[in-house]
Protein backbone atom coordinates (compact mmCIF):
# COMPACT_ATOMS: atom_id res chain seq x y z
CA UNK A 1 0.00 0.00 0.00
CA UNK A 2 1.42 3.36 -1.11
CA UNK A 3 -0.37 6.18 0.69
CA UNK A 4 -0.08 9.86 -0.25
CA UNK A 5 -1.54 13.22 0.62
CA UNK A 6 -2.11 15.51 -2.35
CA UNK A 7 -3.18 19.12 -2.82
CA UNK A 8 -2.23 22.60 -1.68
CA UNK A 9 -0.29 23.04 1.58
CA UNK A 10 -2.68 22.82 4.50
CA UNK A 11 -5.49 21.42 2.34
CA UNK A 12 -4.13 18.00 1.41
CA UNK A 13 -6.46 15.11 0.70
CA UNK A 14 -5.75 11.39 1.16
CA UNK A 15 -4.86 9.18 -1.78
CA UNK A 16 -2.96 6.09 -2.80
CA UNK A 17 -0.80 4.98 -5.71
CA UNK A 18 -2.24 2.01 -7.57
CA UNK A 19 -0.38 -0.87 -9.20
CA UNK A 20 0.03 1.11 -12.42
CA UNK A 21 1.60 4.06 -10.58
CA UNK A 22 -1.55 6.21 -10.87
CA UNK A 23 -2.94 8.47 -8.16
CA UNK A 24 -6.33 7.43 -6.71
CA UNK A 25 -8.50 9.45 -4.34
CA UNK A 26 -9.29 8.11 -0.85
CA UNK A 27 -11.47 11.00 0.33
CA UNK A 28 -14.59 8.84 0.58
CA UNK A 29 -12.79 6.36 2.84
CA UNK A 30 -10.75 8.80 4.99
CA UNK A 31 -10.78 12.45 5.89
CA UNK A 32 -6.96 12.39 6.01
CA UNK A 33 -4.00 10.10 6.59
CA UNK A 34 -3.32 10.97 10.21
CA UNK A 35 -0.82 9.77 12.77
CA UNK A 36 -3.50 9.01 15.36
CA UNK A 37 -5.32 6.74 12.87
CA UNK A 38 -2.29 4.59 12.04
CA UNK A 39 -2.99 1.78 14.55
CA UNK A 40 -6.15 0.74 12.70
CA UNK A 41 -5.50 2.17 9.26
CA UNK A 42 -4.33 -1.01 7.50
CA UNK A 43 -7.42 -2.88 8.71
CA UNK A 44 -9.68 0.01 7.72
CA UNK A 45 -8.31 0.00 4.16
CA UNK A 46 -8.10 -3.77 3.77
CA UNK A 47 -10.20 -5.10 0.94
CA UNK A 48 -10.65 -1.78 -0.84
CA UNK A 49 -11.07 -2.20 -4.61
CA UNK A 50 -8.31 0.12 -5.76
CA UNK A 51 -9.57 0.17 -9.34
CA UNK A 52 -12.93 1.50 -8.13
CA UNK A 53 -11.36 4.56 -6.51
CA UNK A 54 -11.56 7.83 -8.47
CA UNK A 55 -8.55 8.24 -10.77
CA UNK A 56 -6.78 11.60 -10.53
CA UNK A 57 -4.95 12.86 -13.59
CA UNK A 58 -2.63 15.76 -14.26
CA UNK A 59 0.14 17.23 -12.15
CA UNK A 60 -0.70 17.45 -8.47
CA UNK A 61 1.42 18.54 -5.54
CA UNK A 62 2.19 15.80 -3.03
CA UNK A 63 2.47 16.85 0.58
CA UNK A 64 4.03 15.18 3.60
CA UNK A 65 2.41 11.71 3.39
CA UNK A 66 1.27 11.70 7.03
CA UNK A 67 -0.49 14.43 9.01
CA UNK A 68 0.17 14.97 12.70
CA UNK A 69 3.73 13.65 12.84
CA UNK A 70 5.08 13.83 16.39
CA UNK A 71 8.71 13.23 17.32
CA UNK A 72 11.38 13.04 14.62
CA UNK A 73 14.10 10.87 16.11
CA UNK A 74 17.30 10.70 14.07
CA UNK A 75 20.35 8.46 14.12
CA UNK A 76 23.84 9.71 13.28
CA UNK A 77 26.82 7.90 11.74
CA UNK A 78 24.77 4.73 11.17
CA UNK A 79 26.35 3.68 7.87
CA UNK A 80 29.82 2.19 7.85
CA UNK A 81 30.89 4.06 4.71
CA UNK A 82 29.55 7.40 6.00
CA UNK A 83 31.36 7.03 9.32
CA UNK A 84 34.55 6.35 7.37
CA UNK A 85 34.17 9.40 5.11
CA UNK A 86 33.51 11.56 8.19
CA UNK A 87 36.65 10.22 9.88
CA UNK A 88 34.82 8.64 12.83
CA UNK A 89 35.04 5.21 14.39
CA UNK A 90 31.88 3.15 14.28
CA UNK A 91 29.66 4.02 17.25
CA UNK A 92 29.25 1.46 20.05
CA UNK A 93 25.57 2.35 20.31
CA UNK A 94 23.22 4.50 18.23
CA UNK A 95 23.84 8.25 18.24
CA UNK A 96 20.45 9.90 18.76
CA UNK A 97 19.35 13.46 17.99
CA UNK A 98 16.12 15.19 16.96
CA UNK A 99 14.68 17.33 14.20
CA UNK A 100 11.52 19.40 14.83
CA UNK A 101 8.34 18.55 12.96
CA UNK A 102 8.40 22.14 11.61
CA UNK A 103 11.29 21.02 9.35
CA UNK A 104 8.93 18.77 7.36
CA UNK A 105 7.95 19.58 3.79
CA UNK A 106 6.53 17.72 0.82
CA UNK A 107 8.68 15.66 -1.58
CA UNK A 108 8.54 18.33 -4.29
CA UNK A 109 8.47 21.46 -2.15
CA UNK A 110 11.42 23.88 -2.20
CA UNK A 111 14.20 23.50 0.35
CA UNK A 112 14.62 27.06 1.62
CA UNK A 113 18.13 27.75 2.83
CA UNK A 114 18.63 29.21 6.28
CA UNK A 115 19.90 32.76 6.47
CA UNK A 116 23.72 32.79 6.64
CA UNK A 117 23.74 29.25 5.27
CA UNK A 118 27.08 28.36 3.72
CA UNK A 119 27.32 24.61 4.25
CA UNK A 120 23.83 23.13 3.85
CA UNK A 121 24.24 19.47 2.98
CA UNK A 122 22.11 16.54 1.81
CA UNK A 123 21.48 13.16 3.48
CA UNK A 124 19.12 10.62 1.91
CA UNK A 125 17.65 8.39 4.62
CA UNK A 126 15.18 5.59 5.21
CA UNK A 127 12.45 6.86 7.56
CA UNK A 128 10.47 4.34 9.61
CA UNK A 129 6.97 5.46 10.67
CA UNK A 130 5.77 4.18 14.05
CA UNK A 131 2.25 2.71 14.12
CA UNK A 132 1.71 1.80 17.78
CA UNK A 133 3.35 2.72 21.09
CA UNK A 134 6.75 1.13 21.60
CA UNK A 135 8.24 1.14 25.10
CA UNK A 136 10.96 -1.30 26.18
CA UNK A 137 10.32 -3.49 23.12
CA UNK A 138 12.76 -6.24 22.21
CA UNK A 139 14.45 -6.38 18.85
CA UNK A 140 12.49 -9.44 17.74
CA UNK A 141 9.13 -7.66 18.03
CA UNK A 142 10.28 -4.12 17.22
CA UNK A 143 9.11 -4.07 13.60
CA UNK A 144 5.60 -4.98 14.75
CA UNK A 145 5.41 -1.35 15.90
CA UNK A 146 6.34 0.04 12.44
CA UNK A 147 3.56 1.01 10.04
CA UNK A 148 5.82 1.57 7.06
CA UNK A 149 8.61 3.54 5.44
CA UNK A 150 9.33 6.76 3.51
CA UNK A 151 12.15 8.49 1.70
CA UNK A 152 13.62 11.32 3.79
CA UNK A 153 16.31 13.92 3.19
CA UNK A 154 17.95 15.08 6.43
CA UNK A 155 19.16 18.45 5.10
CA UNK A 156 21.84 19.77 7.46
CA UNK A 157 23.62 23.11 7.76
CA UNK A 158 27.03 21.87 8.85
CA UNK A 159 28.29 25.21 10.18
CA UNK A 160 25.34 25.57 12.55
CA UNK A 161 25.59 21.89 13.44
CA UNK A 162 29.13 22.35 14.71
CA UNK A 163 28.95 25.83 16.25
CA UNK A 164 28.65 26.70 19.93
CA UNK A 165 28.23 23.63 22.10
CA UNK A 166 28.64 21.32 19.11
CA UNK A 167 25.21 19.70 19.57
CA UNK A 168 23.66 18.93 16.20
CA UNK A 169 20.06 20.16 16.40
CA UNK A 170 20.69 23.79 15.34
CA UNK A 171 21.98 22.71 11.95
CA UNK A 172 19.18 20.19 11.44
CA UNK A 173 16.12 22.29 12.20
CA UNK A 174 15.54 24.69 9.32
CA UNK A 175 12.03 24.98 7.96
CA UNK A 176 11.87 22.65 4.89
CA UNK A 177 15.04 20.82 5.98
CA UNK A 178 13.15 17.51 5.99
CA UNK A 179 11.49 16.65 2.66
CA UNK A 180 9.48 13.47 3.26
CA UNK A 181 7.82 11.13 0.77
CA UNK A 182 6.49 10.89 -1.88
CA UNK A 183 4.69 7.89 -0.38
CA UNK A 184 4.14 6.17 2.94
CA UNK A 185 4.61 2.50 2.03
CA UNK A 186 3.21 -0.13 4.38
CA UNK A 187 5.59 -2.54 6.10
CA UNK A 188 4.03 -5.53 4.32
CA UNK A 189 5.33 -4.16 1.01
CA UNK A 190 8.88 -3.79 2.40
CA UNK A 191 9.55 -7.18 4.02
CA UNK A 192 13.27 -6.52 4.57
CA UNK A 193 14.23 -2.91 5.32
CA UNK A 194 17.90 -3.97 5.40
CA UNK A 195 17.97 -4.80 1.67
CA UNK A 196 17.12 -1.48 0.02
CA UNK A 197 19.20 0.65 -2.33
CA UNK A 198 19.10 4.39 -1.70
CA UNK A 199 20.56 7.24 -3.73
CA UNK A 200 20.69 11.01 -4.08
CA UNK A 201 21.61 13.34 -6.96
CA UNK A 202 22.30 17.07 -7.11
CA UNK A 203 21.78 18.68 -10.51
CA UNK A 204 21.80 15.23 -12.11
CA UNK A 205 25.12 14.18 -10.55
CA UNK A 206 24.98 11.07 -8.37
CA UNK A 207 26.28 11.96 -4.91
CA UNK A 208 25.04 9.08 -2.73
CA UNK A 209 24.63 5.48 -3.79
CA UNK A 210 24.22 3.12 -0.85
CA UNK A 211 22.35 0.21 0.64
CA UNK A 212 20.58 -0.20 3.95
CA UNK A 213 22.58 -3.43 4.38
CA UNK A 214 25.48 -1.12 5.35
CA UNK A 215 23.71 0.16 8.48
CA UNK A 216 25.64 -0.31 11.70
CA UNK A 217 22.34 -0.79 13.56
CA UNK A 218 19.33 -2.09 11.63
CA UNK A 219 15.81 -0.69 11.90
CA UNK A 220 14.64 -3.28 14.44
CA UNK A 221 17.66 -2.60 16.64
CA UNK A 222 17.06 1.14 16.46
CA UNK A 223 13.37 0.90 17.41
CA UNK A 224 14.26 -1.35 20.33
CA UNK A 225 17.14 0.87 21.48
CA UNK A 226 15.24 4.16 21.34
CA UNK A 227 12.24 2.60 23.12
CA UNK A 228 14.44 2.07 26.18
CA UNK A 229 14.66 5.83 26.67
CA UNK A 230 11.31 7.17 25.44
CA UNK A 231 7.97 5.90 24.24
CA UNK A 232 7.74 5.89 20.47
CA UNK A 233 4.17 6.80 19.60
CA UNK A 234 1.98 6.41 16.53
CA UNK A 235 3.14 8.91 13.92
CA UNK A 236 6.67 9.34 15.26
CA UNK A 237 9.42 9.18 12.63
CA UNK A 238 12.71 7.36 13.02
CA UNK A 239 15.36 8.54 10.55
CA UNK A 240 17.94 5.78 10.28
CA UNK A 241 21.10 7.46 9.00
CA UNK A 242 22.70 8.20 5.65
CA UNK A 243 25.29 6.48 3.44
CA UNK A 244 28.53 8.01 2.17
CA UNK A 245 28.50 10.77 -0.42
CA UNK A 246 27.49 13.81 1.61
CA UNK A 247 28.85 17.20 0.61
CA UNK A 248 30.88 17.29 3.83
CA UNK A 249 32.63 14.07 2.85
CA UNK A 250 33.57 15.10 -0.69
CA UNK A 251 36.98 16.40 -1.68
CA UNK A 252 36.68 19.28 -2.28
CA UNK A 253 33.64 19.75 -0.10
CA UNK A 254 30.44 20.77 -1.87
CA UNK A 255 27.28 22.27 -0.44
CA UNK A 256 23.83 23.33 -1.62
CA UNK A 257 23.20 26.62 -3.37
CA UNK A 258 19.98 28.31 -4.49
CA UNK A 259 18.84 26.83 -7.78
CA UNK A 260 20.23 23.34 -7.14
CA UNK A 261 17.86 20.44 -7.76
CA UNK A 262 17.98 17.48 -5.34
CA UNK A 263 16.57 14.10 -6.36
CA UNK A 264 16.51 11.22 -3.88
CA UNK A 265 14.97 7.78 -3.87
CA UNK A 266 14.82 4.36 -2.20
CA UNK A 267 13.81 1.00 -3.66
CA UNK A 268 10.03 0.63 -3.51
CA UNK A 269 9.50 3.97 -1.76
CA UNK A 270 9.52 6.35 -4.71
CA UNK A 271 11.52 9.45 -5.51
CA UNK A 272 11.46 13.06 -4.37
CA UNK A 273 12.62 16.13 -6.29
CA UNK A 274 13.20 19.44 -4.54
CA UNK A 275 14.65 22.70 -5.80
CA UNK A 276 16.82 24.72 -3.40
CA UNK A 277 15.53 28.25 -2.77
CA UNK A 278 17.38 31.27 -1.33
CA UNK A 279 16.85 32.34 2.29
CA UNK A 280 13.73 34.36 3.09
Amino acid sequence: MKLVRYGAPGAEKPGLIDGAGQLRDLSRQLDDIRADALPGLALHLAGIDTEALPLLTGERRLGVPLAGIGKVVCIGLNYRDHAAEAGHDLPDEPIVFFKPSSALCGPGDPVVLLRESRHSDWEVELAAVIASPARYVDEQSALDHVFGYCVANDVSERRFQAKGSGQWVLGKSGDSYLPLGPWLVSREDIPNPQALSLWLEVNGERMQNGTTADMVFGVARLVSFVSRFMTLEAGDLLLTGTPAGTGLGRKPRRFLRAGDVIRAGIDGLGEQRCRVAPPP
